[in-house]
């Protein structure tokens, strides 16, 4: 059998083709490394891609582009907290008084001396239980209104007095507005839960109009309040119903002013700061 050596030439040369290879092995190597980094730096930069990678999720949360919408706002629609109308009821719950009381009244033991000049009445305060008003500061309240110099003493015909025991001409009674209902209704009046009654010596006061006034009335709660004895004790002195006597003219106090003002500005006295009285054309 023949051997063939190798010349040294020929070595030479397969090693050369050799190296060649491994070169470009090496260079394929180096060009897929090339690639990944670059599919690694398009994650990183890109805003609507995948994830961080593992290896550095706290720099992902830290971001201060990330927002999270707050639970709140995603539960609670605004509307809902913004909405006067549901506000409105909530202030109603405050301020409303239980529709029907104990039906027993509790006397006032405040009193006063008199006030005014010419007849004088005396006159009782009670208010029913379980309506949350006290007698005593309710009857401060009434001879605050009779003795105020704008009400029926300026005339000098009217007088009252404040008692707590003995005779009397007539009680100021605040009741709930079933109560009202039934005493005033016995007599064959209809306050529908919203008016008061004057019935025999009784001044009959619907608690919730002494509490939250009236929807026609513009002015204080106690303007209010006052604008309720003043006319109903304007019919004990023998006053009758009276009407607007013209637009932008104060409203008599002997006008049913929770029925409307029919053009007139609320008022709550007889009388003006000066002793006018303010009276209207008589009404049924």
């Amino acid at each position: 059998m023949e051997t063939v050596v190798p010349l040294p030439g020929h070595r030479r040369a397969g090693q050369h083709r050799r190296r060649a290879r491994r070169r470009l092995r090496l260079l394929g190597t180096a060009a897929v490394c090339a690639a990944v980094g670059t599919g690694v730096a398009a994650v990183f930069l890109g805003t609507g891609g995948a994830g961080p990678p593992p290896a550095a999720p706290e720099k992902t949360q830290a971001l201060p582009s990330v927002s999270l919408p707050s639970p709140v706002k995603r539960t609670v629609p605004p509307s809902i907290s913004a909405s006067p109308s549901t506000q409105a009821p909530q202030h109603r719950r405050l301020v409303e008084q239980p529709a029907k009381g104990r039906g027993a009244f509790t006397a006032a033991q405040a009193t006063r001396a008199a006030v005014g000049h010419g007849t004088v009445r005396r006159y009782t305060v009670q208010v029913e239980d379980g309506i949350g008003i006290d007698p005593d500061q309710a009857a401060g309240l009434v001879h605050q209104i009779l003795a105020d110099e704008r009400g029926w003493t300026r005339n000098g015909h009217n007088g009252f007095r404040l008692v707590a025991s003995g005779p009397y001409d007539f009680t100021v009674k605040i009741a709930s507005p079933a109560t009202v209902d039934r005493i005033c209704g016995a007599v064959g009046l209809n306050t529908h839960s919203e008016l008061n009654c004057n019935v025999g010596a009784q001044v009959m006061v619907n608690s919730t109009r002494w509490n939250t006034g009236s929807p026609q009335f513009t002015g204080p709660l106690d303007d209010y309040r006052a604008l309720i004895i003043n006319h109903e004790v304007g019919h004990r002195i023998g006053h009758g119903h009276e009407g607007c006597t013209g637009p932008g003219r104060p409203a008599p106090v002997m006008m049913q002013q929770i029925k409307g003002l029919h053009g007139c500005l609320a008022n709550a006295w007889p009388h003006t700061t000066g002793g006018t009285y303010l009276s209207g054309p008589s009404v049924p």
